[in-house]
């Protein structure tokens, strides 16, 4: 079968190639919408998910890591009374302006927790340059290297620039730690307030790290019934919650979904119409087959094994095409993978896709009658 599926392939080059281009290209685009979505909706809820924390404790409206309230510093201390909690420590959030030396100006997320909790916030993996402990000197703040055009194009240790109108410069470069849609700078939690004019007795979230072998979920609702005024959240559950509320809030989900459709919609149709159009060119080759006693059964089957051969070269092209753009943009910070179930879903519905168009052609094949060789 397959053998004689190959032969009707390489028959007609110029329809093979027409179908197999249809389905590189649904691959391609379904694969690169998927994987800019990926990376939108994962920025979206990083700030959770990248610090260091089991939980986080904000106010009782907020929902999206993003946009945090205020909370009073006695949170902080009623939350260290909490069983199972091994450690709390405040972090502010608060976004501010900057002014850069090319004459440049933007906003960041400020990012300040206390000197000793700074690695909580930036793991050693993101860090390129400089030293957490440099944090801790008079002006210094991080700068994220994939953010380098909205800080002024230079975040090189010992640049200077403004926060809010106030001298700072960068003495620690990062690679990773971004948000969506702003820059994070990490400094200490008492120059973060410097800079934003934050009271002392204002904190954006208390960040739990627990004792081992504590249920995370009976602590989290310890938490909420002790407390008044505040939300616990395992830091994951934030970081979905974040991801939802901005989903549901803007036109990301619904523009990638509708490209998909698209991607989707053109791939059955030029699958399908070049195969029937195929299928016509050779009528009588697949009249000679019934006339030898081929039946429909055998006919469709042969059908649909071009259709799954159509598949395979088309993905696997598609897979290479969609490879070459994930390492060309990773360059500039847009950085997204595929697990072997998304690569294998995505492998299922191009199948299921050809598979489809293949109807077009047996729609055709089946009413072919095997006397039609011999006209």
């Amino acid at each position: 079968m397959l053998k004689i599926a190959w032969k009707f392939i390489r028959f007609d080059k110029a329809k093979s190639v027409g179908v197999v281009v249809g389905i590189l290209i649904s691959t391609f685009l379904i694969g690169q919408q998927l994987g800019i979505f990926f990376f939108l909706s994962g920025l979206m809820g990083a700030l959770a998910t990248d610090v260091k924390a089991d939980i986080w404790v904000v106010d009782s409206k907020t929902n999206d890591v993003n946009q945090l309230g205020r909370l009073d510093i006695r949170n902080l201390r009623a939350v260290q009374g909490i069983n199972g909690v091994k450690e709390a420590f405040p972090i502010i959030i608060t976004g501010a302006s900057c002014n850069y030396k090319n004459g440049s100006s933007g906003a960041i997320t400020l990012i300040g927790v206390d000197a000793n909790q700074i690695n909580a916030v930036l793991s050693p993996q993101t860090i390129t340059a400089g030293n957490p402990r440099d944090l801790q000197l008079d002006g210094a703040v991080s700068g994220e290297f994939f953010e380098k055009k909205n800080l002024g194009g230079e975040i090189a240790l010992g640049t200077d620039f403004e926060i809010n109108g106030k001298r700072a410069f960068f003495a620690l470069q990062t690679k990773g730690f971004r948000g969506f849609g702003s820059s994070f700078c990490v400094t200490t939690i008492k120059r973060a307030r410097f800079y934003s004019n934050q009271s002392v007795n204002t904190i954006s979230a208390v960040l739990v790290n627990l004792q081992p072998g504590v249920n995370a979920d009976e602590v989290v609702t310890n938490i909420n019934n002790s407390i008044r005024g505040i939300h616990a959240w395992r830091a994951k559950a934030l970081a979905d919650s974040s991801v939802k509320k901005i989903l549901s809030s803007s036109g990301i989900a619904l523009s990638t979904g509708t490209l998909i459709i698209f991607a989707l919609i053109a791939g059955f149709f030029i699958i399908g119409l070049t195969m029937y159009s195929s299928a016509l060119d050779r009528l009588k080759d697949y009249g000679t087959l019934k006339a030898i006693g081929a039946g429909n059964g055998y006919i469709s089957r042969l059908i649909l094994t071009q259709a799954i051969l159509f598949s395979i070269v088309g993905f696997l092209i598609g897979f290479l095409l969609l490879q070459g753009f994930k390492y060309g943009v990773a360059k500039s910070g847009l950085i997204f993978s595929f697990s072997p179930l998304m690569l294998l879903s995505m492998f299922g519905t191009i199948a299921f896709i050809s598979l489809c168009g293949a109807s077009f052609a047996l729609s055709r094949i089946r009413s072919v009658e095997p006397a039609t060789v011999f006209r």
